[in-house]
C-alpha cells in the first residue's frame, strides 16, 4: 500500500477550508494533524483527510434528518 502525502494547497482544495481554519481545527483536535517532512515542510496523509471528509459528510447528513 502506498501512502500519499498531501501538501497544504491540496488539503485546502479538497476540504474547502482556509489555512487558518485548518490550523485552528488542528489545535482543537478536530482535524488530522500534519506530519513533518523536514525542517520547514509538513504534509497530511491522504487517507486521513479522506476519512475526515467522510465523517463530515456523515455528520451533515445526520444533522439534516
Amino acid at each position: 500500500m502506498t501512502t500519499t502525502i498531501l501538501r497544504l494547497p491540496a488539503v485546502k482544495a479538497r476540504t474547502g477550508l482556509s489555512r487558518s481554519t485548518i490550523y485552528l481545527r488542528i489545535s482543537e483536535n478536530r482535524f488530522p494533524k500534519p506530519i513533518s517532512l523536514g525542517d520547514r515542510a509538513v504534509g497530511w496523509i491522504e487517507t486521513e483527510i479522506d476519512e475526515w471528509l467522510k465523517q463530515q459528510v456523515e455528520a451533515s447528513r445526520r444533522a439534516s434528518q
